[in-house]
């Protein structure tokens, strides 16, 4: 049983991180899966449900904006991951992870692969939930904040995102540890 992993929300200024973990039949085929950056957003929802369907197993989890500032992106990252693999009612045999590192996951061996979400059908299903259920989070959040156009950048810092926090100032989801603000907004 291999499981594809990947993660939505890394570069973002406010949010979870999420990650999911995605395990397919042996002779799985879907010519429809692809990086979820490569699709649009209403092909990832109607992709979704699919996912989930056909799936021998999956599971997505997150990471807080706290936890992050506490232990950083790229270990949170890797823990989103590894709370997506605890999730998995099926034990992975392999893991194979976007991207060029990973932290072990017990004592299950696993390969790194660059552009992996555009290669590999469970890690671009991994994609697709990590990323719908971080946008879903966002829409939901986006509500409370409307200032910061989160329906729209789904909290990744665009101008508008940082105009709003200089107005603003953060939210209680945003990620302190990051530079919110950049000097490049006073050029425009």
């Amino acid at each position: 049983m291999e499981a594809g992993c990947d993660e939505a929300g890394r570069g973002c200024l406010a949010g979870p991180v999420f990650a999911a973990a995605v395990i397919f039949p042996p002779d799985y085929c879907n010519a429809l899966l692809n990086d979820s950056k490569q699709l649009t957003e209403k092909k990832r929802m109607a992709l979704r449900p699919v996912i989930e369907e056909e799936a021998l197993d999956f599971a997505v989890a997150s990471v807080s904006a706290e936890e992050i500032d506490h232990i950083n992106i790229l270990n949170a990252s890797y823990l989103a991951m590894h709370r997506a693999l605890d999730q998995l009612k099926t034990k992975a045999a392999y893991i194979i992870v976007d991207g060029n590192r990973f932290k072990a996951y017990q004592d299950i061996p696993h390969q790194c692969i660059v552009k992996g979400d555009g290669k590999y059908l469970s890690i671009a299903a991994a994609s697709i939930l990590a990323k719908t259920y971080r946008d879903e989070y966002m829409h939901n959040l986006a509500n409370e904040f409307p200032y910061y156009d989160w329906l729209s950048n789904k909290g990744y810092p665009t101008i508008k995102h940082r105009s709003a926090i200089l107005q603003h100032g953060i939210s209680p989801h945003h990620r302190k540890s990051f530079r919110v603000t950049d000097p490049q907004l006073k050029l425009f």
